[in-house]
Parts: C-alpha cells; structure tokens; sequence
C-alpha cells in the first residue's frame, strides 16, 4: 500500500509541477510531423483510432454528464467507433451526447495545448493516460481493448520511463495530432455523406434530434474543430501567431 501511495505521490509531484517552454524548433518539428502524419493516408489510418478513441470517450463521458445509462464503447478495425447508452431517445441530453463525439478531439487538445503552454507536458501525458484507462474500462469489443491498451501502454511507458525530451515531444506531438486530427475527422464526415449518402452519422442524427439538416451540424464541427486549432495553436506557439 505505501508503494502504491509513494508511486501515486510521484505521478501527482510530476504532472503538477511546470517546466520550462521548449525551444521553438521543437513546438515547429512536432507541428510539421503531426502535419505529414494527419495528412498522408497510411499514416493517419493508424493515427485515426486514437482520434476515434477520444471521440468515443467525448460521447460516454457528456452521456454521463446528462444522466444516460454507460454500457459500452467499440473501437472497429476501420477506425469507426459505437458508444451505447441507455436513456431518453430525445431531448438536451441526447443531442449533447450526440455532438461531443467530433467536437471532443478537439476540446481535449484545446485543453491539452493551454496545459503545454503552462508547462504541464507531464501532467497533459498523464491526463491523457486517465481518458486511456477510462475507455479501457468501458471497452467491449476485443479490437477496441487491444488498441486502447496498446494506447495506453505507450503513454505509459513514455510518461514514466521516457527521458524529459522524449516525454516534451510526445506532448507536443499528441496534442499537434488531436488538433490537426479533429477537423481531418470531420472532413471525412461529410466526404462519406456525399458518397455513401450515410444518414446514421452523428451529424445527422443530430438533424433529425433537432430537425435541422445534417450538413448544418457537420459546418458547426467544422467551425469547432478550427476554432480549437487555430486557439491552440496560438497557446502552442504564441511567438508566431498574433
């Protein structure tokens, strides 16, 4: 038991205490790298799960929020996601679970990005390890566990055992890919609309929820998504952008 408090009081000494901003070069090196990973197809195959694994935390925990009863998360192969919840088929609580799945990549790099520009890298890795452990909880597909446990070893071995280099560009560089990652999410929304005339996407069923068009809520996602881009980026990197 004293080790577990010993171990839990050096994770706490770590993620609460600020370190110095890195050099530019890094915050530029981590940004084009998210960059190229984001935007060429092979690499963001693999990349999307964990955007898709924050999307789904985003419906679980605004379901939990609004009274909804949790029963489980999915995480496909083709790095689609199902969260399932019990409770009113309509109403706020509804249409808020609805909309957090592709708004939430992008509040938590958003909140990720104001925590670097404090110098809680450390503490950004390990809430992020908290949102792992929380979807491994409520994971119930054997594709999402080993890819959220596969998540969540990485985050893990880096936090604790990285090098406080390595651990800096690790934080840089998850919360360049949730950024970058949430709108590249949402633009594959509405390129799968079109094509496949997809009417059970979120964005529609927040139309019919709200009786609105579809393409109404993806032009909102949108305009989340780059706000927090565009504000991050700003907390990122408050020497190059106004």
């Amino acid at each position: 038991m004293q080790t577990a408090l010993d171990v839990l009081g050096q994770i706490w000494s770590a993620a609460t205490t600020p370190s110095d901003l890195p050099d530019l070069r890094l915050v530029l090196v981590t940004a084009a790298a998210a960059l190229v990973v984001v935007a060429w197809r092979p690499s963001w195959s693999i990349v999307r799960h964990g955007v898709t694994t924050v999307h789904e935390a985003g419906h679980a925990v605004v379901a939990l929020l609004t009274g909804r009863q949790l029963q489980g998360i999915r995480v496909h192969s083709d790095t689609s996601g199902l969260t399932v919840s019990k409770g009113r088929p309509r109403g706020p609580g509804m249409v808020a679970t609805t909309f957090a799945g592709y708004t939430a990549p992008a509040v938590v790099g958003l909140a990720a990005a104001y925590g670097l520009s404090r110098g809680y890298a450390v503490g950004v890795l390990w809430a992020l390890v908290l949102v792992a452990v929380f979807v491994l909880v409520m994971i119930r597909n054997w594709y999402g566990l080993w890819t959220v446990l596969v998540t969540l070893v990485a985050l893990v071995g880096v936090t604790w055992w990285g090098s406080d280099g390595l651990r800096l560009g690790a934080a840089y560089a998850v919360v360049w890919l949730l950024l970058l990652g949430a709108p590249r999410a949402v633009v594959e929304l509405q390129v799968q609309r079109r094509r496949r005339g997809a009417t059970g996407s979120d964005a529609d069923v927040l139309g019919r929820l709200t009786r609105t068009p579809g393409g109404l809520w993806v032009a909102i996602f949108a305009l989340v998504t780059l706000a927090a881009l565009a504000q991050g980026a700003r907390w990122i990197a408050p020497t190059l952008l106004p």
